[in-house]
């Protein structure tokens, strides 16, 4: 199989996989978005502390990496949180689809904080984003979805904020097992004080944060292996599936139907989600056959 079609089929199965994890989060019913939290990074701390284990590498922070770490668990359990809150109070989809806010917030934070070139054109489109999700948060002073809605928005602004993070160490030569167990294990104490006074579960609700807990880890190694084969540029509109998969489950599971505001936002998302992987594909393409060229000059 082309590495290409391997790096989309890794995507589009992490995609599925964090749909389902959302799905399960809802299904675990009334409990608070810290004790969900709390077992859904449990599991992928187990998962990396045994790949540390099995790498014999052990577990090292680079030297100046400790704030870049710090900074992206902090981001990532915020904005776990606000996403585990808007699933539970939101149509699946639109808990999903604010949530896929993250890809443009990152090129902000990338720009921003670790300086890299962003054109007009991709300012543009994360603005046009922006404008897409007004339309599934649906801001009135008599909208009941508006908090959650919100916090779903700001989950996705935290989500950015933690993957420029993650962009940050990978340069600076960190692995990632690594960060991933630091993030859990930062994630889990940072909770716990909560999780201790908080409602008792029944098992049938600690089976299926697990079950969300290992849908989780499946997603994130799938996408793992999904950038592996194949370049960001070339597959990560392929991510945004996971709208589709979500709007499924919501149906089928939940029996929610999105409004037609909300897929009028979809749409808009999607598109300035197509509009800059196309540009960055173009841009990219552009970048070889100047160096091309440049080689063939005497």
């Amino acid at each position: 199989m082309n590495s290409r079609y391997k790096g989309i089929f890794f995507i589009t199965l992490s995609a599925l996989s964090f749909a389902f994890m959302n799905a399960f989060v809802r299904l675990s019913g009334d409990l608070p978005s810290v004790q969900k939290s709390f077992f859904r990074n449990l599991v992928a701390f187990l998962i990396a502390l045994i790949m540390i284990i099995r790498s014999k590498d052990g577990f090292k922070i680079e030297k100046g990496n400790l704030k870049y770490m710090i900074l992206r668990a902090t981001f990532g359990t915020v904005g776990i949180l606000c996403n585990f809150y808007a699933v539970d109070h939101l149509v699946l989809a639109d808990a999903s689809i604010l949530n896929k806010m993250s890809p443009f917030f990152t090129v902000l934070f990338s720009w921003l904080i670790l300086k890299e070139k962003v054109m007009p054109i991709q300012l543009s489109l994360i603005f046009g984003a922006f404008l897409g999700s007004i339309f599934v948060v649906k801001p009135t002073f008599s909208n009941l979805a508006l908090v959650p809605s919100l916090l779903g928005f700001f989950g996705g602004i935290c989500a950015g904020a933690a993957y420029t993070m993650v962009r940050k160490l990978g340069e600076a030569g960190e692995k990632g097992p690594v960060i991933v167990l630091f993030f859990s294990v930062f994630s889990c104490v940072v909770v716990l004080p909560w999780l201790i006074f908080d409602h008792p579960m029944t098992w049938q609700q600690m089976g299926i944060l697990l079950l969300a807990g290992c849908a989780a880890a499946g997603g994130q190694f799938a996408i793992t292996a999904a950038y592996r084969y194949a370049p960001a540029s070339r597959i990560s509109i392929y991510d945004y599936s996971q709208l589709i998969f979500s709007t499924m489950l919501g149906f089928f599971i939940f029996g929610q139907v999105p409004d037609g505001w909300s897929f009028l936002g979809y749409g808009i998302i999607c598109l300035m989600a197509i509009s800059m992987f196309v540009y960055n594909n173009r841009k990219r393409k552009n970048t070889q056959k100047q160096a091309l060229l440049e080689s063939k000059v005497p």
